[in-house]
């Protein structure tokens, strides 16, 4: 893939020209990764050791966090590179692979979560038949298809840009190779097909968050039926933050792929870029794993069980045993609001 530009290598955006805050942007980065790994790692191994989170609602969490560990780690490590090193180069086939892969795991994930909104409503409102409209094989259909998506997705894309004639230099005006202001650099008309393309795909990401809203407003008039005022809340602190990420990638990346070439700054260019990029993959553990009791003491009987094999001074090979807490299936969240009133 190649485009009719001699362009070999692009120039990343520099956060600044002085060491001591190259340094301090490559700490902050780092600190942000080390989070995002430690985070989504700990829900990964509790998915996968607690037979009680063999579910599809923790099925669909589980490749959630394999997701947001991909997207973050297709991004994050090369800008904290370059300013640990004072560099900006990126050659020109990292940068297609970097922008493909990006783009691929985005896409994939905003379809997931589309899919997790569907597997709530059935399970809040319609709880008998949870096991057959959401059972195994149909989980595994469904990630499937969101990987599919995004894989023919992040293709069309990486081609269509690639394959547009680059003229106006090898700067961007970003930390990572993303689309539009690759698009800055075209010197012909050409890139007009490509932004009719991210409008199509983001009205077709608009329709996926209108059906994400319209199913969490029949789990909201389901859940105001509950008799319990603490089934209410419980209720609502485990739909509310997942609802308010959709809405924070969505708004940011349409900000960041729509927005008016005469409003572009580069503050509002990164502050949009990481608030889409950086953060969703960084705060998965806060959202999903604290607002659920169950999988909270799992996960944090693994943080236990960790520090206490790193302390230890034998030389034992470390088991983590995660203690089942015997979590009521997936199908049955709209009973036990009410029946224990928000434990």
């Amino acid at each position: 893939m190649s485009s009719a530009s001699s362009i070999t290598e692009f120039l990343l955006l520099a956060f600044t020209d002085k060491r001591e805050l190259q340094l301090l942007h490559f700490w902050l980065f780092l600190g942000i990764y080390v989070a995002a790994l430690l985070g989504n790692g700990l829900i990964i191994t509790a998915v996968v050791c607690n037979h009680h989170f063999h579910s599809p609602m923790y099925f669909f969490l589980l490749t959630l966090s394999l997701l947001d560990l991909a997207s973050i780690s297709t991004t994050v490590p090369k800008a904290m590179a370059n300013s640990l090193w004072d560099t900006r180069a990126i050659s020109y086939s990292a940068c297609a692979a970097q922008v493909y892969l990006f783009l691929f795991l985005m896409s994939a994930e905003f379809s997931l979560l589309t899919i997790m909104s569907n597997d709530r409503y059935v399970a809040i409102c319609k709880p008998l038949h949870y096991g057959t409209l959401v059972g195994s094989r149909a989980c595994v259909h469904m990630a499937a298809a969101a990987w599919g998506s995004g894989f023919l997705y992040a293709l069309l894309h990486t081609a269509n840009t690639f394959f547009i004639p680059l003229c106006q230099g090898n700067a961007l005006e970003q930390f990572f190779c993303e689309i539009p202001q690759i698009l800055k650099l075209s010197c012909s008309d050409a890139y007009l097909r490509e932004v009719g393309l991210i409008v199509v795909s983001l009205l077709v990401a608009l329709g996926c968050f209108v059906f994400i809203v319209l199913s969490y407003v029949q789990i909201f008039r389901a859940v105001l039926r509950i008799p319990s005022e603490q089934g209410q809340h419980k209720a609502f602190s485990m739909s509310l933050p997942h609802l308010a990420m959709v809405s924070l990638i969505l708004s940011t990346a349409m900000v960041a792929y729509l927005k008016p070439p005469f409003i572009s700054s580069l503050s509002l260019n990164v502050v949009v870029a990481v608030l889409y990029s950086v953060v969703p993959p960084a705060v998965n553990l806060l959202i999903y794993s604290f607002r659920d009791k169950e999988l909270k003491d799992a996960v944090w009987k693994l943080m236990m069980g960790l520090q206490h094999c790193m302390t230890s001074s034998e030389v034992h090979v470390c088991v983590v045993q995660i203690e089942d807490h015997g979590a009521d299936p997936p199908g049955r969240h709209l009973k036990t609001y009410g029946r224990e009133g928000g434990d």
